[in-house]
């Protein structure tokens, strides 16, 4: 089969949260071809190119969706609605596209701006009220942008502006869309143009996204936008993985956004109606965890769609670990993970500050590094200091660590070389954070038959079982009660080490997850319409279409005979029986064969 991967901001780049699971993913099924359908956000990413790709993967396709006017946004005056793109729809429309065009984006706005009481996310009558005309007005506005080659300049145009205020004062509308002013119609106009930029890509032609016979989207969002219209334009069944919640994302990530109320609202039901349409066009949906399923759940995802996949990981590489003992010593707490405010570190360190009077003895390491730069920063040096005035016996200098109980430190020294030399420095590990998805960092040191300490945040519960004690987040006493708990009960905490190994190795191994996604991709082949893919003059148009967009006998180097074929394969006793079955070649005959011109490792 022929996989098509879309990801946004992720594989192939080297950068990106999606990059390691699409690798394991693509070069743990070696029966399987892939293409690569690439957004990209920002120039740095590519900038620092791409991991390298295995033969079997046959083409790779990118497209920016940023621009050279993209950048920090004022909400008076967003970047790229000056000069000619405000003069209209430009001289490209003729009247008759004028009037689609118009009818697109009204519909399509006007589902944005009504109550949010109507949104996908009610579950009632009214949610199919809007998610209707949205629909309509999406694939209506792709179908032009598929004719006169992109939607840029009129979704930046005047007439977009005029249609933004128009839904906006409408009846019907809710109080905070009501009150928009001319700036946040043109801050919104910016948003949806960005939002809307995979509708104008070349992807969407029978050698492109109509030659794969699935769309794996590695996320929601815009990721999957690709996906519906390949559904739309050829029937290309779609398969969405969520690992987080994009929808969840993108509120946190406007709440502190310089946009205005009525824009984050309308940015959220947009949002949310895509999510919604994503749901119900996809013939297979699979959140990596119940958290994500929850989410799924209430904006349209069906029951009977939804399969939950555990994200794998490999467990060799902390064999070594899980089956020994407390190198770090058991009166050792370890934290791992991305230093940010999300990870609340404020609260671990005042919890270590209880059981420093409990436990004099105990130890906190913190391994990771800042993360945004900047801000990343600053957060660093607000708990350097915090530990320093927490224990200004031992480290008076907040940058001296001295002998301080606790340290913060950088994996890759000569005493902790590597990932698991790290978890092996403690004997529990914490998690203290108030935002989370999927907690790799605690799947890890089950891994490593750690006993853990973890707030209740996304799927924390899910993940641990029994095998771990979980805290509320933002706790400190609770969490500094559960670390004395296990720190004084050795053999407890043997026990759940052990049993947080077993069922790590059961359920988040990348096995596991390689067996799931090869029998739910045969499924969709199977259930799957068959398609014909090839000009009716080439082939009898009377006779069976090709069950596979692309058959087999493409990858052997040479051309497909013109002679009829019976089910998708050549007639008996003509020129194509005679070559060698596709079956007989190995992985990198057929990687050979199918790479292009131009293509190739980064």
């Amino acid at each position: 089969m022929r996989i098509g991967l879309l990801t946004d901001g992720g594989y192939p780049y080297a950068t990106g949260e999606s990059r390691l699971w699409c690798d394991r993913l693509v070069r743990g099924l070696p029966q399987h071809e892939f293409d690569l359908f690439a957004l990209s956000r920002s120039a740095d990413q590519e900038r620092r190119g791409w991991v390298r790709l295995p033969d079997r993967v046959a083409r790779v396709r990118t497209a920016p969706m940023w621009t050279d006017e993209d950048g920090p946004r004022h909400p008076g005056r967003p970047r790229g609605l000056t000069g000619r793109l405000a003069t209209g729809l430009g001289r490209s429309y003729g009247r008759r596209d004028r009037r689609r065009f118009t009818a697109h984006v009204t519909a399509l706005v006007g589902a944005v701006c009504a109550r949010a009481e109507a949104g996908p996310e009610s579950g009632g009558a009214d949610a199919g009220a809007v998610s209707g005309p949205f629909a309509d007005g999406l694939y209506g506005l792709a179908e032009l942008a598929r004719e006169r080659d992109g939607l840029r300049t009129a979704l930046r145009s005047e007439a977009t502006v005029r249609i933004v205020e128009s839904a906006c004062r409408a009846p019907g509308t809710g109080r905070t869309v009501h009150s928009a002013t001319v700036p946040d119609y043109l801050a919104f106009v910016a948003e949806l143009e960005r939002a809307l930029r995979p509708l104008s890509l070349d992807w969407y032609e029978e050698d492109g996204l109509g030659a794969v016979d699935v769309c794996h989207a590695a996320s929601g969002g815009a990721a999957a936008l690709p996906g519906l219209l390949a559904k739309r334009f050829f029937g290309v069944p779609l398969l969405v993985t969520e690992h987080g919640v994009p929808l969840r994302a993108h509120y946190l990530v406007s709440s502190g956004a310089a946009l205005g109320a009525p824009v984050r609202a309308l940015l959220a039901n947009f949002h949310g109606l895509l999510a919604s349409e994503v749901y119900r066009q996809a013939a297979v949906i699979t959140p990596g965890n119940t958290h994500v399923r929850r989410w799924q759940e209430r904006f349209g995802a069906g029951r009977d769609k939804l399969r939950t996949v555990y994200p794998g990981m490999e467990a060799e590489r902390f064999g070594a670990v899980g089956e020994g003992h407390d190198a770090g010593g058991p009166a050792t707490l370890v934290w791992i993970g991305r230093i940010e405010p999300a990870k609340d570190l404020i609260a671990l360190l005042h919890a270590f500050a209880e059981v420093r009077r409990a436990e004099p003895d105990t130890r906190l390491r913190i391994f990771g590094a800042p993360v945004h730069e900047r801000e990343g920063d600053t957060y660093l040096a607000g708990c350097r200091a915090l530990a320093a005035q927490l224990f200004p016996d031992e480290a008076p200098d907040p940058y001296a660590e001295g002998d301080s109980p606790v340290t913060f430190e950088e994996i890759g020294g000569p005493e902790v070389p590597d990932l698991a030399h790290a978890y092996a420095a403690g004997g529990v590990v914490v998690l203290s954070s108030v935002v989370e998805g999927f907690p790799i960092s605690l799947v890890e040191a089950m891994f490593c038959g750690r006993a853990t300490v973890s707030t209740d945040v996304g799927a924390v519960v899910e993940v641990v079982g029994g095998t771990g004690l979980v805290v509320p987040p933002r706790n400190p006493r609770a969490l500094a009660d559960a670390c004395v708990e296990l720190l004084r009960d050795p053999e407890r905490r043997a026990r759940l080490g052990a049993a947080a190994r077993a069922r790590a190795l059961e359920l988040f191994t990348v096995e596991q997850n390689l067996a799931a996604f090869r029998g739910i991709y045969l499924d969709l082949a199977g259930h799957a319409p068959a398609r014909r893919t090839v000009p009716a003059t080439t082939w009898d148009p009377d006779g069976p279409p090709r069950p596979f967009a692309t058959p087999p006998e493409a990858h052997v180097l040479g051309e497909l005979p013109p002679e009829p074929v019976t089910a998708g394969f050549p007639a008996p006793g003509s020129a194509g029986a005679s070559r060698v079955p596709s079956w007989a070649i190995g992985a990198e005959g057929v990687c050979a064969g199918a790479r292009g011109a131009g293509d190739g490792d980064a």
